[in-house]
């Protein structure tokens, strides 16, 4: 009989300390669709703005030579950089079904021309891209954003990390050509190794 009263006194005080710990938080879900959203658009931006800032400011007029390849009429670093932020504005606006902030030129506007200007311009339209995001639910992620229109805040948001992306990968070029690593491969072992 000493087992049964020893058993229940064991797990009445198994009991009383389960009772007394913090109850265990939940497991975070995988967030709203805005958040799941701005997931992919921060990561891209986390590879863009350090490149962007890695490269020196006398090397933000570089554009690779002709001579070397097939290189005419490229893009310059800056416009590079410029033309992604140009663009986050675009669509970002889109998202929102309103019009950008900064009117929409190809290579960027312009009169921004340092690189302290240019990063700035970058990251701004960034955080209008998060903001146009965090406006997309569930209820209104699919409706068209226009009557009869293919688009969605949801394909627009979508747009955002794939355009930037597309170009992140000449600015990685852009950042080599110059003798540089990106920043987010600094720290990487060389993906060919020297046998």
């Amino acid at each position: 009989m000493k087992t049964p009263i020893l058993l229940t006194g064991v797990l009445l005080a198994a009991v009383a300390t389960w009772a007394q710990a913090p109850a265990a938080k939940p497991a975070p879900g995988p967030g709203t669709i805005a958040q799941q959203l701005n997931r992919g658009l921060t990561s891209v931006e986390h590879d863009i703005v350090p490149a962007a800032e890695a490269m020196p400011a006398d090397k933000y007029n570089f554009a690779p030579s002709a001579s070397i390849g097939n290189f005419n009429g490229v893009r310059t670093f800056a416009q590079e950089v410029k033309h992604i932020a140009a663009a986050n504005y675009l669509i970002a606006g889109h998202i929102l079904n309103q019009a950008p902030p900064v009117a929409y030129e190809e290579n960027g506007p312009a009169n921004i021309t340092s690189k302290a200007d240019i990063v700035r311009f970058l990251k701004d339209s960034f955080a209008y891209s998060h903001h146009a995001i965090d406006t997309i639910t569930l209820e209104n992620a699919t409706l068209p954003l226009k009557p009869g229109a293919r688009d969605t805040r949801l394909f627009e948001a979508a747009d955002l990390p794939a355009h930037a992306n597309d170009h992140y990968g000449q600015m990685v070029e852009y950042l080599r050509m110059n003798g540089l690593t990106p920043p987010s491969s600094a720290g990487s072992p060389p993906a060919n190794p020297k046998k």
